[in-house]
């Protein structure tokens, strides 16, 4: 019953956390090329950029929700520890089937490697943050 107990705090901090990264990953660091393989089309480009920052910040909650249940059912309560639990979700749950996801859509690498990169960068810092504010 540990999820009753669970602080909430580092949960809504690390959602944030993961939200800001993906708003520079995807607008600064990233953004033309990410724009350029997946073709945004412009008609409906700022209604979807809304109902997407939605949804990435719904989903960031779900992610830091579960990530706080790996790390406190792992026992992981070091920044070490912590990023070796977000890398072997990272490379388990995210990686694994995004990867030949791509593939069969006929993808470019390119996306995968600025996809999964950012997921990686997210969930080592949300692990190790959880790992030691949990």
């Amino acid at each position: 019953m540990h999820h009753l107990h669970m602080n909430h705090v580092p949960i809504l901090v690390t959602a944030v956390l993961q939200f800001v990264l993906g708003a520079i990953w995807y607008s600064f660091l990233f953004a033309k090329p990410w724009n350029a393989i997946i073709t945004v089309r412009e008609d409906g480009k700022n209604k979807a950029m809304i109902t997407g920052m939605i949804s990435s910040l719904i989903g960031d909650l779900l992610v830091s929700f579960a990530m706080m249940h790996v790390i406190l059912w792992s026992g992981a309560a070091t920044i070490a520890w912590g990023m070796i639990v977000g890398f072997i979700c990272w490379l388990g749950l995210i990686a694994a089937p995004m990867f030949p996801q791509g593939i069969y859509e006929g993808r470019p690498f390119k996306l995968f490697a600025i996809n999964a990169g950012y997921w990686l960068i997210a969930l080592l810092g949300t692990g190790a943050i959880l790992a030691v504010w949990h």
